[in-house]
């Protein structure tokens, strides 16, 4: 499916039009054309580049999965790979959002259709007075979702982060869900980090001024979105430390557990073996002094009650028991 628009002269003219007519309307300098192809085929993304001189290296890299977040620059247009996140079943999944950004021309490739860009084009509508900025404003507010979700996915995280917190001090000991829960919410950590740390490079690469893809009155716009850019940068690294912290200190508590019940287990063999030696040593067949009275039962009993009694109040002292 794809999705065009026309403005001419910062107001929105034409929309739905077929890609064959891009060539047409960007010839004008007073247009500003963008399309949008969701999941193309190679050869619908060769006929685009012809239309517009994409680079063919740009063309194959829309089809190289997994890259890192970048921007490319070219002789005629740029080429910059974003990821929009989302949570799907408690786990983390990526869209990869290729756009190629010509002098007056938008193209926004999707992997798939989780990403709405009918979001995307309702931000665009709400600050309709500034698409007279061209490509830079369209490209601002693509980027600006996309960090958006970044954003809110961090805070999600953040939320979850402070619910372990809470969990890890209560009476009752983690469960396999609990560290279940703490290792997908690390892999969720580890794929924000890979998508929105080199947001910052992407950004500043944009707003340098050699780049000339920035008009000077959409600068202060790029400039709150590399403020964003960061905060959830610097937020990611911190939960990250932070979820590193709670899994050494879950470490450390089961280690603690593991001594207090040591301790406990040695305390009541200790405890039992005083009663077991002196019945041992009584119960051979061996006349041992009182063997056979009532006086040695009575002398064994009272020593085995003293020894246990002493033994079990010296732990309990030291808080073993």
């Amino acid at each position: 499916m794809v999705r065009t628009r026309l403005y001419r002269d910062g107001v929105l003219v034409n929309e739905g039009f077929p890609i064959a007519d891009v060539s047409d309307h960007v010839s004008d300098p007073g247009n500003v054309v963008w399309f949008d192809l969701c999941s193309p085929t190679t050869g619908d993304l060769e006929t685009i580049a012809e239309e517009l001189g994409l680079h063919k290296l740009a063309v194959e890299d829309v089809f190289q999965h997994h890259q890192r977040p970048k921007v490319d620059l070219y002789d005629s247009h740029l080429f910059i790979t974003v990821y929009w996140l989302h949570l799907e079943d408690s786990r983390l999944h990526p869209v990869e959002i290729n756009v190629f950004a010509t002098r007056n021309a938008l193209v926004t490739v999707r992997e798939s259709e989780h990403f709405d860009v009918d979001r995307v084009v309702a931000r665009w509508d709400a600050n309709a007075d500034l698409a007279k900025y061209g490509v830079s404003f369209l490209l601002h507010g693509l980027l600006d979702h996309v960090v958006d979700a970044h954003f809110d996915l961090v805070e999600h995280l953040d939320e979850l982060v402070e619910d372990l917190e809470e969990q890890l001090f209560e009476e009752r000991p983690m469960t396999k869900e609990d560290a279940r829960r703490m290792f997908t919410l690390r892999k969720n950590m580890v794929g924000l980090r890979k998508a929105a740390s080199p947001m910052r490079e992407v950004v500043n690469t944009l707003i340098r001024r050699d780049v000339h893809m920035v008009v000077p009155a959409m600068a202060p716009y790029y400039q709150d979105l590399y403020d964003h850019v960061l905060r959830v940068a610097e937020w990611t690294e911190t939960l990250r430390d932070l979820l590193s912290n709670l899994r050494e200190t879950h470490m450390s508590q089961q280690g603690f557990r593991l001594n207090e019940i040591m301790k406990s287990l040695t305390s009541w063999a200790a405890i039992i073996a005083v009663p077991t030696m002196i019945t041992g040593y009584y119960g051979q067949n061996v006349p041992y002094p009182g063997f056979g009275t009532s006086l040695g039962f009575w002398s064994s009993t009272i020593v085995i009650l003293t020894a246990s009694g002493l033994l079990y109040l010296a732990f309990k002292r030291r808080g073993w028991l």
